[in-house]
């Protein structure tokens, strides 16, 4: 997570938590990259054209020597036949320059086979400078890369950064001519949760259009859909049940995924009243209120039946702890608590919503299927 703007003022720098107001999420870990610390110290070697050209030598071929005395320089590469490539390097000694005065005081070749000192070709100077420079869209940038303790949820984290760190930070006028904004994990946190949202939209639409094609009715889908509220006021039940007796539980992406599988498992108790209802009308020629009464009174033991075994086959989910049990603990509690409470009200509320409209049909309106 961080924080991007125009221009960068300069304080902290380091892994330690910066002062007021980063205070509002306790034991938070604040790095900015590049470090807001502008001057560091730096070391130059400015060379000496006249003496080089003595010796016979550019400035860009000092550059390289100079290379080659520290770290070493890429010459080329070297491969046999049918084995892998060797980077050649080319170094002065395999002992390290440790400072720079130990570079200043090497030796360095020359063109004629001579050994001259660095120092007779160059002067040592130092000064202070900025080790780099970012920008985004040709804006100056500087990136608060924002670790959040472990009992804090990222979310809770950006939540904070947004309503409290940054409001306090433009009440002290620390922000003038600077944007905030938020990118790495937050950013593709808010893209996710952005995408998931639509997710459950979709997955409403389609179980919608595929129930009003078994139905060939535009009203019965409204009536079974209502179970979804019913089931999402469960899972957010469930959701609170779990941190309050057994472990915290933020709302991550895998338990919002809880709410998009609900919509297509929480419709199929409510498909099977209705379905029946219309069966028991159509074929059998029963009243409305009879046909509605008979139907919840048969699909009662199946709703039951089915509801137990998903609870039971999900509670391990929830209950047993172990390695990674924390990644699918939020989702069974969601969908445990959108089960259980759907499953309840559906046999009260989808009846008597089913009453109001399925009053059109005509009783014994079509023959009853054979065998």
């Amino acid at each position: 997570m961080s924080a991007v703007g125009k221009e960068g003022a300069a304080r902290h720098e380091g892994d330690v938590p910066l002062e007021a107001p980063w205070q509002e999420i306790p034991g938070a870990q604040v790095r900015p990259v590049p470090s807001l610390e502008l001057l560091f110290p730096e070391v130059r070697l400015i060379p000496d054209r006249e003496r080089l050209r003595a010796v016979g030598m550019s400035a860009r071929d000092f550059g390289l020597s100079v290379d080659v005395l520290m770290d070493g320089r890429d010459i080329g590469e070297f491969k046999q036949e049918g084995e892998k490539k060797i980077d050649l390097k080319l170094k002065a000694s395999e002992e390290d320059i440790a400072t720079p005065e130990i570079l200043y005081n090497s030796l360095t070749a020359v063109p004629g086979g001579r050994v001259v000192l660095v120092s007779s070709l160059a002067e040592l100077e130092r000064t202070t400078g900025i080790t780099q420079l970012r920008h985004l869209e040709r804006k100056r940038t500087i990136s608060l890369q924002v670790t959040p303790p472990v009992f804090i949820p990222l979310e809770q984290a950006m939540e904070t950064i947004q309503d409290r760190v940054v409001p306090a930070l433009k009440a002290q006028g620390m922000l003038k001519g600077i944007d905030i904004g938020q990118s790495g994990v937050a950013d593709k946190l808010t893209e996710a949760r952005k995408t998931l949202q639509w997710d459950f939209i979709l997955a409403a639409v389609i179980c919608y259009l595929l129930m009003a094609a078994l139905f060939e009715n535009f009203f019965y889908p409204f009536i079974i859909l209502f179970t979804v509220p019913l089931a999402s006021v469960g899972g957010l039940l469930g959701l609170r049940l779990v941190n309050l007796f057994v472990a915290e539980q933020p709302l991550d992406i895998l338990t919002m995924l809880g709410f998009v599988i609900l919509v297509g498992v929480v419709v199929n108790n409510a498909i099977l009243i209705v379905h029946q209802s219309l069966n028991n009308i159509r074929f059998y020629g029963m009243e409305h209120r009879e046909a509605v009464r008979e139907s919840t009174r048969t699909r009662l033991r199946p709703i039951f039946m089915t509801a137990l075994t998903s609870v039971f086959g999900m509670l391990p989910l929830v209950l047993v702890p172990g390695p990674g049990s924390e990644f699918y603990r939020g989702l069974g509690s969601v969908v445990l608590g959108g089960l259980m409470i759907s499953t309840v009200f559906t046999i009260f509320v989808i009846p008597s919503l089913l009453l109001f409209f399925i009053g059109r049909e005509k009783p014994g309106s079509e023959e009853p299927p054979k065998g």
